[in-house]
């Protein structure tokens, strides 16, 4: 069972990144930067925790702008029993050297309805994850994700969910 971990590791590795490589730089700590912007279509399961599995598919935009070595993007997820997530948030990317494998955290609040689905608590619902990836010469991306949701204890219940996806990414040059 995860739970913020990987929105921490994302932040620790993403801000000690940052001071290595980004601050001192004629753009600064928080300097802008810009690359290709891409959309993800993936497909999974929610695994059986408290809620019974049930099918996601879940389609996340890449903004292509960065800030510092935090990407932004905003995501949306239906469920098959009727759940409804939407959400913006932040990536962080750590490439394997000069390999096409790379590994891609991302913590990312959001706004969830159950319409009758598994019910997370409330509406504010936090999903933070990882996925383990190769990317071809062309930049398509071909990944596995694992991702947790839930609302971070801001109400009575919380009872939080896990998927696990494949995920296909593809540039817009």
């Amino acid at each position: 069972m995860a739970d913020g971990t990987f929105a921490v590791l994302m932040l620790v590795l993403g801000l000690a990144d940052m001071s290595v490589n980004h601050c001192g730089t004629s753009s600064g700590c928080m300097g802008k930067s810009h690359e290709a912007p891409r959309l993800a279509f993936s497909a999974g399961e929610v695994l059986e925790r408290r809620a019974k599995p049930a099918s996601e598919v879940y389609f996340r935009y890449d903004l292509g702008t960065k800030i510092g070595p935090f990407g932004n993007a905003v995501g949306a997820s239906f469920g098959e029993n009727g759940e409804v997530w939407v959400g913006f948030g932040q990536t962080y990317k750590l490439d394997f050297g000069n390999s096409p494998f790379y590994t891609e955290l991302h913590a990312m609040p959001g706004l969830y309805l159950d319409n009758g689905g598994f019910d997370l608590g409330g509406p504010l619902e936090f999903r933070s994850g990882v996925e383990f990836g190769y990317e071809n010469r062309r930049g398509w991306r071909f990944a596995a994700s694992y991702d947790h949701r839930s609302n971070a204890g801001i109400y009575n219940d919380n009872p939080g969910i896990e998927t696990v996806q494949l995920r296909v990414s593809v540039p817009f040059n």
